[in-house]
């Protein structure tokens, strides 16, 4: 292992105890690397939905928490030191899988994340540590999973599909919406997507073509009236059962795909012409998801070897602005902040917004 300079011997991070329960832990060990890992100070993370919804469903003491990150390189497996992508000094951005029952000391919010170089991507000139996160590796996982191997979009973010095909995004105003809104216009499709009204210049912003209140009780025939009932494509964040049947209101006469990036009421897909799919980040490795059901996902080497061939196209649309970052809101008090934070996005209180929390102290 080749380290710029001589690590702690222990660190502090935010872990599960008892019930799931999340607790500021000191002491705690710096993960060893492979040959093909790497070791990031933490700059920054952000937080998401599945930081604190993983420890509740699935409470596991012992397991580190946490997803999305920035930092500079520490420390270097032989591989990657020999493949040169990443160096020491080097700013990186990115995810690992936190509350990870396969790997415990897997998760972003410590001081020193071991994480995979071949899935994570370098900080772009003109941005700081302290926004990088809000590009969110989360995000771009699910959605690479999601956008192309549940929905199967046509064309890629490099080669627009020959024909546009209309796409539903719903809750556009999200941080994996917004990111989404921008990969699926890539593809050289039309966005059809649904928010609040005041998030409507935002998600335009980004690139949405239609945007549609999803409190309208005429949301989903609105929806199908636009898109002349030939919509086929719908991607849903949230998975409720009120999201779950406009999305399926809104799919139109010959049936379609439907994705969700939560777990969803199988009850009520009742139009045999769609087909439903559950997707979750963590498939991004090709590794599999080790979680009960529906959540636990098999291997499928084949999307680990396509991720990492994707992550560096990506890496090139970042590096030429192509992705925006969503808007930020930054909560200062490093380990408190983030409990502080996942209470806020607990309670429904953060719209428009990625939550991030500097990590460094002044």
């Amino acid at each position: 292992m080749a380290a710029r300079d001589e690590l702690p011997s222990n660190q502090t991070g935010i872990i599960q105890h008892e019930g799931g329960v999340l607790q500021i832990t000191h002491c705690l060990p710096i993960p060893e690397l492979g040959p093909h890992q790497m070791l990031v100070k933490t700059a920054a993370v952000a937080l998401n939905p599945c930081d604190y919804k993983m420890p509740l469903r699935f409470p596991t003491p012992g397991l580190w928490d946490g997803c999305d990150f920035s930092g500079t390189v520490v420390a270097v497996g032989s591989a990657v030191a020999a493949q040169g992508r990443f160096r020491l000094g080097d700013q990186a951005f990115g995810a690992v899988q936190g509350s990870n029952m396969s790997d415990p000391l897997s998760g972003a919010y410590c001081e020193y994340i071991r994480t995979e170089p071949d899935l994570t991507f370098h900080v772009p000139k003109g941005m700081d540590l302290e926004n990088a996160p809000s590009l969110s590796g989360t995000a771009i996982a699910t959605l690479g999973v999601a956008l192309f191997w549940s929905l199967q979009l046509p064309g890629t973010l490099h080669a627009p599909a020959s024909k546009a095909e209309d796409v539903l995004v719903y809750g556009g105003s999200s941080t994996i919406g917004l990111l989404a809104i921008q990969m699926v216009k890539l593809c050289g499709h039309r966005v059809i997507t649904t928010c609040s009204p005041h998030n409507r210049e935002l998600v335009k912003s980004y690139g949405a073509d239609l945007v549609f209140d999803y409190n309208s009780p005429t949301c989903a025939e609105d929806i199908r009236a636009a898109t002349k009932n030939t919509l086929r494509y719908a991607l849903d964040p949230f998975a409720e059962a009120k999201t779950l049947r406009m999305c399926y209101a809104a799919i139109g006469r010959t049936g379609g795909r439907y994705c969700a990036l939560e777990q969803y009421q199988e009850s009520l897909c009742s139009r045999k012409t769609i087909k439903h799919e559950l997707v979750m980040g963590g498939a991004i490795s090709g590794r599999g998801v080790e979680l009960p059901d529906p959540y636990g996902i098999p291997p499928r080497p084949e999307i680990g070897v396509w991720a990492r061939s994707w992550y560096g196209e990506l890496q090139e649309l970042i590096d030429n602005g192509k992705l925006r970052a969503c808007p930020i809101q930054t909560i200062p008090g490093r380990f408190e902040g983030i409990l502080e934070g996942l209470d806020m996005l607990r309670n429904g209180k953060v719209s428009g917004k990625k939550l991030v929390v500097p990590m460094t102290t002044k």
